[in-house]
Formats: structure tokens, C-alpha cells, sequence
């Protein structure tokens, strides 16, 4: 029986070597393979690419048909460079030529013209190599920019706003500024009145408060060189006030009402309340029922002062007696 064990014990001896020989084998090759990777990786290599430019900071009153070009190009980098490169898609390799900081200069017609080497400049940035490593056969960049049409569009603020129990609103908001010059296509303007800022939220507010709103320029349709506006809200205490107000008639009859007077139930700011008198709300009878000797007349109120909110009003129809 022994030497049969031991025969066992050599076989097993034997078949750990050829599996440490196999390890030993492939750890070798895989350490030569990315040494040959990474010598490769830092040799250099030329690569030519099309990278695409979308212009940015384009001036309000003008656009461009067509935002974005592509751009044929030949860079030199090492191999870490080059396999990031080759790594990223085609349509997310882009750079930003803003207006605002490169010099352009009018060609012809709608044609304008940059030097080459801002695109050199901002590619190499985005690669991450001296800009002497990238060049381009064109010394300059051509592009298209068309003149907008203009309109003058008042400011008009969508307003959320509870204020504390008792407080209200006072007058509408303050807005700075309160109109703005818009550009765009012609058939767009057309159908504009407004401009509309982005809407006013407030809660639980009992005092004066501003606030910096964005306008709406329909998801780029227009444009301005106003962005944004300031808007300020004035906010009152409020209390309930009942006036008594004559009943008239825009005739020129004499005329006795019975009752003579409407009953207004109105809320006002506390600074107005002594301010607020019956002659400053105006109630008149229904003329056409008067001439058609109607026994009761419509009466109603068409006049109130500003900032006054209306809460009820009696009666509606009034006697009355037409005087010699």
C-alpha cells in the first residue's frame, strides 16, 4: 500500500508544479502585454478628427441659421490623449466659440469670419495638449448670422401670493423695467402682446418684498438683452367698511329713489381708510327701465376707487318717484 500512496503524493506534487507553472505563465504574459500597452500608450501618434463648434453669446438682435458646424482637424498627443479621444462619441466632442470674447468681422451679405486659432485653442484645452499640437488648414472660420426683427413688449408678472390673515395685495406690482425690446422672426412677433416673467410665489407675507424674475422668452422663439426683471410687491393691511352711496341716474330727470342710497360692503388698506368717502364710488339706476316705467329699477354699482375690493353690495332694485 505504500508505494501506491506514494505514487499518489508524487502525481499531486507534480500537478501543483504544472499549475504554478501555468500561473507563473499567464501572470508573465499578461505583465509583458501591458508593458507593450503602456510603451505604446506613451509614443506619440497624429490624429486627424471633426469636432463640432456651437456658438454661444450670439448678440440679441441677431441669429444664426444653423448654431453648430463641424470643424476637420489634426491634433498630436500620446496614446493616453488619443484612446480618450477615440473613446468619446462624435457629437459630444464640441467646443464653444462665445462672440462675446472671440473678435468677428463682418465678410459679406450675412457672412462673418474668425481666425482659426480660437478653435485650435479651445480643442487643445478640451484635449488637454499645447495648442501647437493641433492645427487646421483654414485660417479662418466662416459662419452665417441674420439680423432679428424687434418689438417693445410689456412686462407681465404671474403672481401667487398669500399673504398673513388680514393682509392683501396693495395695487399691482412695480416692475423694473416694465417693458422690454424682444427679437425674433417677424411671424412670431406678430402674435406677441406680452412678455411673461416666470411666475411670483409668496407665502405667509406680510410686508413689502421684491423679488429678480426670469422671462419667458418661449423656449428661445425670442430674445433679449433683458433676461431679467425686478419686481417689487406692496402688501397692506386690510379692514371691512360699510358705505352708504347715493343711487343717481345719468338722466336728466328729477328723480326720487327708494331707498336713496346702496349699501357697500367693501374691504381697504387701513392707510386709506379715512380716504375713502360715498362720493368716491359711483351707483346708478338702469335708465331703459326708468323710460319703460318699470315699478322697480336695477340699480348697480360702476364705480370704485382703486386698491377697494368689493365684498356685497344691497339692495339691487330700488322704488322710485319721478319728480316735476
Amino acid at each position: 500500500m505504500k508505494p501506491v500512496e506514494d505514487i499518489i503524493e508524487i502525481k499531486e506534487e507534480m500537478a501543483k508544479k504544472d499549475k504554478t507553472s501555468i500561473l507563473t505563465f499567464i501572470v508573465f504574459i499578461a505583465i509583458s502585454a501591458m508593458l507593450w500597452f503602456l510603451i505604446k500608450l506613451t509614443k506619440d501618434y497624429s490624429t486627424q478628427t471633426v469636432f463640432l463648434v456651437r456658438y454661444t453669446a450670439i448678440p440679441a438682435n441677431k441669429w444664426i441659421p444653423a448654431s453648430e458646424q463641424k470643424v476637420k482637424l489634426t491634433f498630436v498627443a500620446d496614446g493616453f490623449v488619443t484612446l480618450k479621444h477615440n473613446m468619446i462619441r462624435h457629437r459630444n466632442r464640441m467646443v464653444e466659440i462665445p462672440l462675446d470674447e472671440v473678435p468677428y468681422r463682418l465678410e459679406s451679405g450675412y457672412t462673418y469670419s474668425y481666425s482659426s486659432q480660437y478653435v485650435v485653442e479651445r480643442v487643445a484645452n478640451w484635449l488637454g495638449i499645447p495648442a501647437s499640437n493641433v492645427s487646421i488648414n483654414d485660417d479662418k472660420q466662416y459662419f452665417n448670422m441674420e439680423d432679428l426683427q424687434s418689438k417693445e413688449l410689456s412686462v407681465v408678472v404671474p403672481m401667487r401670493v398669500q399673504p398673513q390673515r388680514q393682509y392683501k395685495v396693495y395695487g399691482s406690482p412695480t416692475i423694473q423695467p416694465a417693458k422690454v425690446t424682444v427679437y425674433g422672426p417677424q411671424n412670431i412677433l406678430d402674435t406677441l402682446n406680452v412678455v411673461y416673467t416666470e411666475q411670483l410665489r409668496a407665502e405667509n407675507v406680510s410686508e413689502d418684498f421684491e423679488q429678480v424674475l426670469g422671462l419667458d422668452f418661449y423656449d428661445g422663439a425670442i430674445r433679449s438683452e433683458v433676461d431679467k426683471v425686478t419686481v417689487k410687491v406692496d402688501l397692506e393691511r386690510f379692514t371691512e367698511l360699510d358705505v352708504e352711496v347715493l343711487v343717481t341716474i345719468p338722466d336728466t330727470l328729477t328723480v326720487r329713489f327708494f331707498p336713496e342710497t346702496m349699501t357697500v360692503k367693501c374691504m381697504v388698506a387701513i392707510k386709506d381708510y379715512g380716504v375713502i368717502k360715498p362720493t368716491s364710488f359711483v351707483v346708478e339706476a338702469d335708465t331703459a327701465q326708468l323710460h319703460q316705467r318699470n315699478p322697480l329699477l336695477n340699480i348697480r354699482l360702476v364705480s370704485i376707487p382703486p386698491q377697494v375690493q368689493v365684498l356685497k353690495t344691497e339692495p339691487d332694485k330700488v322704488e322710485y318717484l319721478i319728480m316735476d
